[in-house]
C-alpha cells in the first residue's frame, strides 16, 4: 500500500511536470501545446483592420446592421471569435481581425455577398440563398456509381421545397442554373419533378472549395456588394508588455496561492498546490491546442476558474476540519470531506457552465472568447478538485502522512476522552 501510494506521488509529480514542460517548450515549430503557440487577441498582440464600403449603392440602416451581423457570423464560423465589427463613418464597415499577419487572409471570404440564385434558361430567377435550410459538402458519384469529384448537397426550407417543385415541374428537359454571385457554379438539365427538397451543386471542386462553397451558402449573402478601401495592419491595443505583465501578474496570484494554502491548510494544501500546477499546465496546454484567441477578458475567465479552483479546495478542506474537529479518523475524514463538499461544488461550477454556455451563444466577439476560456477552466477546475486532489491527499496518508496534525488542527479534548 505504501509503495503505491509513493508510485502514485511520484506520477502525480511526473505528470506536473510534464505539463509544465509541454506548455512552456510545446511541440514544433508552431509550438502546439505551448504557451507561445495560444493565439492573442487583438489587444495582446494586433492584428489587421479591414474598411468595406457598399458597391454602388446608399443601404438603409436596416441593411447595414444586416451585414454586420452577417460578417459577423462569417468571423465566428472561421473561428475568429475576438474579431471587433462596428460602423464607421456611417456607412463604412470596420473589421478587426486578431492575430493574422497576411491581410489577404483576412479578407478573404468576409465580404464576399455570396448571393446563390437558381435561374431557368430565359434568366429568370426561381430561388434563392434564402431558401436554402442547410448546405454540406458531398463526393459525388459517376454514372458507374463510383465516388468522384466533390459537390455541395443542399436542402430546401419547406417554402423553398415547394418552389423547387414547380421549378423542376415547369422546366422538364430544360436547364436551371445555378449562380453564386454573378459565377455560374453548374447547369443540370432536370430529368424529373423534385419534390424531396433536395438538390446538388456539382462541379469542379475541390474539398476545400466545396467546403468554402457550402459554407458560404450556409452562413448567407450580403444585402448589398462590398469594396475593400483599406486594410492596414493594427498593433497591440493594451502596449507590447500587456501579455509579459499579465503573465508575471498570474504566477504572482498563484505564488500567494500556494503559500496560502499550505499555511491555512497543511498536507491538505499542498495536495491542492499540486493539483493547482496540474490545472495550469492542462488550462495552458488546451488553450494552445483547440486554437483559442487569448483576450485581456479572457485572460479574466482563466483568472476567475482558478479562483473557483482554489474555492473547491477550501470548501474540501473545511469539511475535512470539522469532521477532524468530531475526532474522527483520518480516512474517514477525508472521505466524509469530499463526499459533503460534492454536491455544492458541482452545483456552482454546472451553474457557472450554464452562465459561460449562454455568454457564447449570445455573446460576441471578447464575450465569446471570455466565455469560451471560463468553461475550459471550470471543467478542468471541477477535475482536479475533485479528482486529483483527492488522489494526492490519499497517496499522502498511503505513503505514511496519516498524522491528523498534518492535515488540520486537532479537537485535544476530544481526542484525549477518545483515548481515555
Amino acid at each position: 500500500m505504501k509503495q503505491k501510494s509513493i508510485l502514485i506521488l511520484a506520477l502525480v509529480v511526473l505528470v506536473a511536470g510534464g505539463l509544465g514542460v509541454l506548455s512552456f517548450f510545446g511541440i514544433g515549430r508552431s509550438k502546439l501545446f505551448g504557451v507561445a503557440g495560444i493565439k492573442q487577441g487583438l489587444d495582446l498582440k494586433g492584428g489587421v483592420t479591414v474598411v468595406y464600403a457598399p458597391r454602388g449603392v446608399t443601404p438603409s440602416n436596416q441593411e447595414m446592421e444586416s451585414a454586420l451581423s452577417l460578417i459577423r457570423r462569417r468571423l465566428d464560423a472561421r473561428n475568429y471569435t475576438e474579431a471587433e465589427v462596428g460602423l464607421q463613418g456611417g456607412n463604412q464597415i470596420r473589421v478587426d481581425v486578431p492575430g493574422i499577419n497576411d491581410p489577404e487572409e483576412a479578407v478573404s471570404g468576409l465580404g464576399k455577398t455570396a448571393l446563390l440564385t437558381f435561374k431557368d434558361e430565359a434568366g429568370n430567377t426561381l430561388l434563392t440563398g434564402s431558401d436554402v435550410a442547410d448546405a454540406q459538402r458531398e463526393i459525388t458519384q459517376s454514372a458507374q456509381g463510383v465516388a468522384g469529384a466533390y459537390g455541395v448537397a443542399l436542402e430546401f426550407t419547406s417554402e423553398g421545397k415547394s418552389k423547387f417543385a414547380d421549378a423542376t415541374s415547369a422546366n422538364i428537359g430544360k436547364s436551371i442554373s445555378i449562380f453564386l454571385d454573378d459565377q455560374m457554379l453548374s447547369s443540370p438539365t432536370v430529368q424529373a419533378i423534385i419534390t424531396d427538397g433536395v438538390a446538388s451543386i456539382s462541379g469542379s471542386f475541390t474539398a476545400e472549395g466545396a467546403e468554402e462553397l457550402a459554407r458560404s451558402i450556409r452562413e448567407g449573402s450580403l444585402p448589398f456588394a462590398l469594396d475593400v478601401l483599406s486594410v492596414s495592419n493594427v498593433g497591440a491595443k493594451l502596449g507590447a508588455n500587456a501579455l509579459q505583465t499579465g503573465i508575471i501578474a498570474g504566477i504572482i496570484a498563484i505564488g500567494l496561492i500556494i503559500i496560502f494554502m499550505v499555511i491555512f491548510y497543511r498536507m491538505a494544501g499542498v495536495a491542492a498546490d499540486l493539483a493547482l500546477l496540474i490545472y495550469t499546465g492542462l488550462v495552458l496546454v488546451i488553450l494552445s491546442g483547440v486554437g483559442v484567441n487569448l483576450t485581456l477578458p479572457g485572460i479574466a475567465g482563466i483568472i476567475l476558474s482558478i479562483g473557483m479552483a482554489v474555492d473547491a479546495n477550501v470548501i474540501i478542506f473545511e469539511r475535512i476540519r470539522e469532521e477532524i474537529a468530531a475526532n474522527r479518523t483520518l480516512r474517514a475524514s477525508i472521505d466524509a470531506g469530499f463526499e459533503r463538499a460534492f454536491p455544492a461544488i458541482v452545483d456552482s461550477n454546472v451553474t457557472t457552465l450554464i452562465a459561460a454556455a449562454v455568454l457564447f451563444w449570445l455573446g460576441t466577439g471578447p464575450v465569446k472568447g471570455f466565455a469560451q476560456t471560463l468553461a475550459i477552466g471550470i471543467v478542468v477546475s471541477m477535475i482536479t478538485a475533485l479528482a486529483v486532489t483527492r488522489l494526492i491527499i490519499k497517496s499522502f496518508v498511503g505513503a505514511g502522512l496519516s498524522d491528523r496534525k498534518l492535515y488540520a488542527p486537532v479537537n485535544k479534548e476530544a481526542e484525549a476522552n477518545a483515548n481515555s
